[in-house]
């Protein structure tokens, strides 16, 4: 069942069950809806800020749908389609359900799954993606009714405090003889939109040559700037700098993480070809700043095609959480 423009300020029952109303989400949901999803998935905790950095960077004319399932004023299901932000090919697109605990895997989710998919199929989805975390109840859900594992990610979390940056001085000397340097983007110029097109280049670079499943699909530089650029804190990104100037690496550790207190988000590293095997000095520059500007904690996720960046965090210490997993579907 789909809901045309006019409906969705209504709150109908949803079908099949009386006593539940649906409605579409907005902003004024995003508390609630952060402790529904927070609750429902306690080892991945969802903040208000999250939900609103998400909303931000969709785009205008972008496909997205939010489909509230209540109890009263109670959210006690989620159903939501739009454009994946990783795997976002043509005609790729992505759902989430959500339940209660005491509801996984039930009638209620049978349901919700059905509006997800209807909507999509409205959009003309070709291809259905779900992330979900392999020992959720939606992993085997999905499975059972056609999906496939098309790629999993492996998350893991450092300690700063623990890291012996001692073990690893002979990094900086290699560096230094291959006459890179590294410094903050933050001592690199202003953060203009020169700067940022500059950085956005090296960034797509690096992209296009990470291990994946399918090759990574990378946002065009206004998307990239209305989803990573506004977020990004210049003192967190460490750029490799090669001797004629030009940028040939980076490491992101830039964006706290609301629902972890004194965590950084470790987003890429990577070096351009020709330069490769600095990767952990970048990491270990951008842990440095880090403790030094406070905080204790960073976490990333990899590829779990992406065997040397997985090395190079297993040598630093970084704890292996579960697989966040990809599920596909053709339709």
């Amino acid at each position: 069942m789909f809901y045309s423009p006019m409906e969705r300020t209504a709150s109908p029952p949803l079908p099949g069950f009386p006593d539940l109303q649906l409605r579409e989400g907005g902003a004024a949901d995003f508390a609630r809806l952060a402790q529904f999803l927070s609750a429902a998935h306690p080892d991945a905790p969802t903040s208000a800020e999250d939900l609103e950095r998400l909303a931000a960077g969709r785009l205008p004319d972008e496909p997205h749908r939010q489909l509230l399932a209540l109890h009263g004023e109670n959210i006690v299901g989620l159903a939501e389609m739009g454009v994946p932000r990783m795997d976002g090919h043509p005609g790729w697109l992505e759902i989430k359900i959500r339940t209660g605990q005491d509801e996984a895997g039930g009638k209620l989710a049978e349901e919700l799954l059905k509006l997800a998919q209807n909507s999509a199929a409205e959009l003309g989805a070709k291809t259905l993606v779900s992330h979900v975390h392999e020992i959720w109840w939606e992993h085997p859900f999905l499975l059972a009714r056609g999906y496939a594992e098309h790629d999993r990610m492996w998350h893991s979390t450092l300690d700063l405090r623990t890291l012996d940056f001692d073990r690893f001085v002979g990094t900086g000397t290699r560096v230094s003889e291959a006459g890179l340097t590294l410094r903050p983007l933050s001592e690199l110029g202003k953060f203009d939109e020169t700067q940022q097109r500059r950085l956005y280049t090296l960034v797509a670079a690096l992209l296009n040559d990470v291990p994946s499943t399918t090759p990574v699909s990378v946002w065009p530089f206004e998307v990239w700037q209305r989803r990573a650029g506004v977020k990004m804190l210049p003192e967190g990104v460490f750029i490799a700098v090669a001797p004629t100037g030009e940028w040939v690496g980076l490491s992101e550790l830039y964006l706290p993480i609301a629902t972890r207190p004194g965590t950084l988000h470790n987003g890429l590293t990577g070096v351009l070809p020709g330069w490769r095997g600095r990767g952990l000095a970048l990491k270990l520059a951008a842990a440095h700043a880090a403790l030094e500007r406070g905080f204790t904690h960073s976490r990333t996720g990899n590829h779990s095609s992406n065997t040397p960046m997985l090395a190079v965090n297993e040598r630093l210490g970084f704890v292996q959480e579960g697989a966040r997993v990809t599920l596909r579907k053709v339709v």
